[in-house]
């Protein structure tokens, strides 16, 4: 069994369209990749003067912090640091990036894999560096990613599509139209059916008449290309497995 380390930049994955991640499934994913966590650290930057200005919000992120605590990750608080500039605006400064990245070079001393949550381009040079060691080390992230911190990984995972990783109405799975023939009328949808990387699935069949939002019109069809869509199970005329009751996904924000 592989050693692993779980490593989260909370406020990109919540800047980023992972506003609603279950923390309980990213350790999941891990322990599915055949490795026993031995840690779980979750990275926090603290606005602290104003939780305590404002009660409700303060009293909202202390609870938040207290669940991921509860599922088994050491919380690493960052506080927020305020400058007045000469002009009298207020510039805020303070983010986790060091922090994490300093813990997982000296932690990952004893694991073999380390999953990095972010989409932090600032994290490359440390996913090389835990590579050199002989680390595998994958990434998860939701939008906005860095092109080459998904270059730089072992293994990315895209949050979106991993199963139970954000809230979905039952019945649904979320994928990705990675296809389109949009003159035809019909695409394909890559999904995971499991946690496991090899559980990947990209055959999916989807017709235009099972993608009610587009109205039939293959031009607003061709648009959904490399979109993240949500759908449920159904079958063509001949048994064959096909995507129906397509609909395009929304992350929901935190504003």
């Amino acid at each position: 069994m592989l050693k692993a380390g779980i490593f989260v930049d909370v406020e990109n994955v919540i800047r980023n369209g992972g506003y609603e991640i279950d923390y309980r499934t990213v350790k999941e994913l891990v322990e599915a990749q055949k490795a026993t966590i031995l840690r779980a650290n979750a990275y926090f930057t603290i606005d602290e003067e104003r939780e305590v200005t404002d009660v409700e919000v303060g009293k909202r992120r202390r609870h938040f912090r207290n669940l991921v605590r509860k599922m088994g990750y050491h919380v690493v608080e960052k506080p927020i640091k305020k400058y007045t500039n000469p002009d009298g605006t207020v510039t805020h400064k303070g983010n986790s990036d060091l922090d994490l990245a300093i813990d997982a070079l000296l932690q990952a001393e004893n694991l073999d894999y380390v999953l990095l949550v972010s989409g932090d381009g600032d994290f490359v040079k440390m996913v090389t560096a835990l590579q050199n060691k002989g680390k595998r080390v994958d990434v998860l992230s939701f939008s906005n990613a860095s092109g080459s911190l998904v270059r730089s990984a072992d293994y990315h995972f895209d949050g979106y599509l991993i199963p139970d990783m954000l809230p979905l109405d039952e019945g649904y799975l979320r994928g990705n139209l990675h296809s389109v023939v949009a003159d035809k009328g019909y695409g394909f949808i890559t999904y995971y059916e499991s946690l496991g990387t090899d559980s990947v699935r990209d055959d999916l069949f989807v017709h235009i008449t099972d993608v009610p939002e587009v109205n039939t019109n293959n031009i607003a069809f061709g648009r959904l290309l490399n979109q993240t869509v949500e759908f449920q199970l159904g079958r063509n005329t001949d048994g064959r497995e096909k995507a129906i009751n397509v609909r395009t996904f929304r992350p929901t924000s935190n504003s």
